[in-house]
């Protein structure tokens, strides 16, 4: 969503953005993308009907909520690689965790240029709260935090994936969290292996022409 006027902090924080997509990499470095989202488990209170021909499966209009899982997703466009995490919540403890876990799977990276939503639980401070000092600064150090600006989730492609993620595996009634686990590892192993990525075209330039009459007004002197 775009707002129809965006202040000078929302263009910065969007040029940011676009830049560091424009970016060619080195080979000790890598951008990734991550978001977060949320899945209720519904289970069936009458079993479901089975397909016949030239039928779909039936479903009762009546179901048993079962709880929400939380859902955290990384993807890298230049690698052509994504990890889904589940967890029961979306914390700052679960966030810290994560990125640690994102770090010690690339340990040849000098530095992961982070792209993601501006959240009050997405501060690398936090780092210190929940690990020992020395890692705490070797993640810092690691990790690159680039915040899109509110209202802009469309700069973040890790809203692409998502997309695909709940449009391919998750359009349906999942009971549990140990079978959305299953369901999002059989999604994420297939794309890894086909190689899907997202070929992001609109650049700063296009920004500035396209959405020039969000960029405020030049103060003359």
């Amino acid at each position: 969503m775009i707002p129809p006027i965006a202040d000078s902090e929302y263009i910065m924080r969007m040029e940011d953005v676009l830049d560091l997509y424009a970016r060619e990499l080195p080979e000790d470095e890598m951008l990734i993308c991550m978001d977060e989202s949320t899945k209720q488990h519904i289970k069936e209170k009458r079993e479901p009907i089975p397909c016949k021909a030239k039928q779909p499966q039936k479903y009762d209009y009546e179901y048993i909520r079962h709880g929400v899982s939380s859902i955290f997703i990384f993807f890298s466009p230049d690698e052509s690689w994504r990890t889904v995490m589940v967890d029961d919540r979306k914390r700052t403890i679960e966030w810290v965790h994560h990125m640690k876990t994102i770090s010690d799977m690339f340990p040849n990276k000098k530095k992961i240029y982070v792209v993601l939503d501006n959240f009050k639980t997405h501060n690398p401070a936090k780092f210190y709260g929940y690990f020992e000092a020395k890692v705490a600064r070797e993640l810092i150090e690691k990790f690159e935090f680039h915040f899109t600006p509110k209202h802009a989730s469309w700069l973040n492609m890790a809203e692409i994936e998502f997309s695909a993620l709940f449009g391919q595996a998750l359009n349906k009634r999942i009971p549990s969290q140990e079978e959305l686990k299953k369901e999002v590892l059989a999604w994420e192993i297939h794309r890894n292996k086909h190689s899907r990525t997202v070929d992001w075209k609109f650049s700063t330039k296009d920004a500035r022409e396209k959405l020039w009459r969000l960029y405020p007004k030049v103060v003359e002197k």
